[in-house]
């Protein structure tokens, strides 16, 4: 983006991710590491006091520190300096009033997932996309490291040949036990229906572990099958799942997610096998892809390497040995989601690093996984269909 002939940082607004909140810290480390964004004004807590304190010990002042969302929107609408882009770190039940309201407003957005709690709300949220003509960024943040780029590549460009079986898997440990009655602010709202949707785990990392396997297969599920439990007495919100998924082309897969596997710290892994060969990934070990072909040697290959795709080398910055992580991952989607309004507003293509990214249908997406799950587990584990892939 351009001022006067000299490029600038898009200005980037905030609602939520304040003191004690772990995903705001990640969002604004991810906006700031390829310089592509300014934090400049934000609505950071419910708590306006909070909030304001909050602002003022990171450099944004008090004129752009706001009391709550609709107050920003209204302000920031009027300033000839307005932020470009609003980044939503709030929890799932507030996503829909917020992203409207900016979206309505003229403003781009990035919002954190589940995009919303009911999928009716999902639905309107990309109708106002279409109409307004702007961005809705879903941080999906898995999708945005090297590695999984170059996998999706070697699937769609037939290396695994027809795919057979995919198995991902998201286990957690961090609430194995009832930490949600001791007061941890996190896992409250993640276990109340009010206000994290109709699934526990499932709509929390379930999610996740659904996008990557779409996203690396680039295949749509036909329907699913789901058996959810619920461990830790108390809870009304399932803290374990395990779904069997029926793609189109005949592949079948299982996904587990869970919040009470204790042993696993983010446990996020997917093996996607073919007629000609297999992959596997960890989000663990995130810069080696290995890679087994029908007959062959297994191979690990690392992230760094010259002859990988353009989507793993675009989303890349060391070279071979120097480990990449989440922060940068995550900063990925913030270098393209910057990349897609950058190249609207100066009419050119997009940029590799601006292409699949995921965006408001992929929210959509999410949410009509987290219906259909559900509506498979109360109906008896029966099979069926998502109303959107």
């Amino acid at each position: 983006m351009t001022m006067g002939g000299v490029a600038r940082r898009l200005r980037l607004g905030m609602v939520g991710g304040g003191e004690g909140a772990y995903i705001g810290g990640i969002h604004r480390h991810a906006a700031r590491l390829d310089n592509h964004f300014e934090l400049v004004a934000g609505s950071f807590d419910v708590n306006a006091e909070r909030g304001h304190a909050f602002a003022v010990a990171n450099g944004i002042g008090k004129a752009r520190s706001y009391g709550d969302f609709r107050e920003m929107a209204a302000q920031e609408r009027l300033r000839g300096d307005r932020v470009d882009v609003v980044a939503i770190c709030t929890p799932n039940h507030t996503h829909f009033p917020i992203a409207a309201a900016f979206l309505e407003a003229g403003f781009d957005v990035i919002c954190e997932k589940p995009l919303t709690t009911t999928l009716a709300d999902a639905v309107a949220l990309q109708a106002i996309v279409e109409r307004e003509g702007r961005l809705l960024g879903v941080t999906y943040a898995y999708s945005g490291y090297p590695m999984v780029h170059e996998a999706r590549a070697r699937i769609l460009n037939g290396e695994l040949g027809r795919i057979r079986v995919i198995q991902v898997e998201y286990p957690l440990e961090w609430m194995a036990s009832a930490i949600e009655a001791g007061g941890n602010a996190q896992a409250e709202w993640r276990t109340d229906p009010k206000k994290s949707g109709r699934g526990g785990s499932v709509g929390d990392i379930g999610t996740h572990a659904y996008q990557l396997a779409g996203f690396m297969t680039g295949l749509k599920v036909e329907s699913v099958c789901a058996d959810l439990a619920t461990f830790v007495p108390g809870r009304v919100l399932d803290d374990n799942a395990h779904v069997m998924l029926r793609y189109e082309g005949g592949a079948r897969g299982l996904l587990w997610s869970s919040q009470v596997a204790v042993g696993h710290s983010n446990g996020l892994r997917i093996r996607i096998i073919g007629e000609l060969g297999s992959l596997f990934w960890a989000q663990e070990q995130p810069n080696e892809l290995v890679v087994t072909p029908l007959g062959g040697v297994t191979s690990i290959i690392k992230r760094g390497r010259a002859d990988l795709s353009a989507g793993a080398i675009c989303r890349t910055r060391t070279p071979p040995g120097h480990p990449e992580g989440y922060i940068e991952a995550f900063a990925n989607l913030y270098a393209g989601f910057a990349e897609i309004v950058q190249a609207r507003i100066a009419g050119r293509e997009l940029l590799p690093i601006g292409r699949d990214v995921p965006l408001a249908q992929d929210g959509v997406k999410g949410v009509a996984f987290v219906d259909a799950v559900v509506d498979s587990h109360e109906g008896g584990s029966v099979w069926v269909r998502p109303a959107y892939t």
